[in-house]
């Protein structure tokens, strides 16, 4: 099925993976480094994945000085993310603004048919994939994700609510996967960021999220939400416990609960278009020297990320194959722009 769309050109990607490529085998410090703040644009609102791992990013670097200039976050939420993107394809050449992208990355503009594709940028690092998590209230009767798949089955069509971030966007989509699933429909209530869908779910206002481990996770601490099963092919592997009785680890994978859907969502960073190497190789090393730090390793394990890292000519693959996937799950829901 993916075969039948069509390929963008190659025409400029050669020759920017054969950059990335350079710039991706060593890393190395860069001649080059930024002159004035640089400003990191989260296309997505406060207290979600993104805006956590941006804030967090912010804070390290300062705390263990690793670079002369002060990162400053700034979100750009408006039309599902489409606000911070087209600002950062607007400012072709600036080093001195990244975006931290999700996979709104590819669902934002196949929905809403604006003016952006992710080529439009410059692809720098996939820091991490994010989970997610099938969540429901500490009181829910559902004890496990196949108790809950039951219940969307049995229920009257639209009698289960689903709490999630945006519209149309990656939330919605394994709503929609798990509809498919289940032969029924349930009611998608969409709010503006991750933190608000947590604080719905924990005042019972809807039936269930699945909202990513970070978004999640204190509340799962203070016992007030349960967490089913993983939308990913293998178990999360922390295994240090964070409730009284679980550790992510003990989170099973929802296929194998008995909720046939797996999905997982990017982390990555991205450059305005027609920045030069030297400054996208900046970056690069940047990142590597946040990922190297014992507050990263403590990050990763407290959201309980997926840690595949890219960069170079195996990052614009994996874009391209998700651009591609994401066209098909939308296209399947009913979610592309007419």
């Amino acid at each position: 099925m993916i075969s039948t769309f069509s390929r963008v050109s190659p025409r400029p990607w050669a020759v920017i993976a054969a950059t990335l490529a350079g710039l991706a085998v060593a890393a190395p410090a860069s001649a080059w480094e930024p002159e004035k703040p640089v400003e990191f644009v989260v296309p997505a609102g406060t207290g979600g994945g993104a805006d956590q791992m941006a804030r967090f990013i912010q804070g390290v670097v300062a705390k263990n000085n690793l670079m002369k200039q002060p990162i400053i976050v700034v979100n750009k939420s408006g039309g599902a993310g489409a606000e911070g993107f087209l600002d950062v394809k607007g400012d072709k050449g600036n080093p001195h603004k990244i975006v931290i992208t999700l996979s709104n990355l590819f669902t934002t503009p196949l929905a809403t048919g604006v003016p952006f594709n992710w080529r439009d940028l410059t692809p720098v690092q996939m820091l991490a994939l994010d989970q997610f998590v099938l969540w429901v209230n500490a009181d829910s009767p559902h004890k496990t994700a196949k108790e809950y798949f039951d219940a969307i089955k049995a229920a009257p069509p639209n009698t289960m609510k689903m709490g999630g971030t945006g519209s149309k966007q990656e939330d919605q989509i394994i709503t929609a996967m798990i509809e498919k699933a289940a032969g029924k429909k349930v009611t998608y209530i969409p709010f503006k960021g991750g933190g608000d869908v947590a604080v719905q779910l924990v005042g019972n206002h809807i039936n269930s999220t699945v909202n990513n481990p970070i978004e999640a996770e204190s509340h799962w601490r203070a016992g007030k939400l349960r967490a089913l099963c993983v939308f990913d092919k293998a178990a999360m592997p922390y295994k240090t416990k964070l409730t009284a009785t679980q550790a992510w680890a003990d989170v099973p994978t929802c296929a194998s609960a008995g909720l046939p859907v797996d999905y997982v969502m990017l982390r990555g960073i991205f450059m305005a278009p027609g920045v030069k190497p030297e400054q996208v190789a900046f970056y690069i090393d940047l990142f590597k020297k946040v990922r190297a730090l014992p507050e990263w390793k403590d990050f990763m394990d407290k959201g309980a990320f997926n840690t595949t890292a890219l960069a170079g000519p195996e990052f614009v693959d994996w874009l391209g194959k998700n651009e591609q996937m994401h066209r098909v799950l939308m296209k399947e829901s009913g979610f592309l722009a007419q």
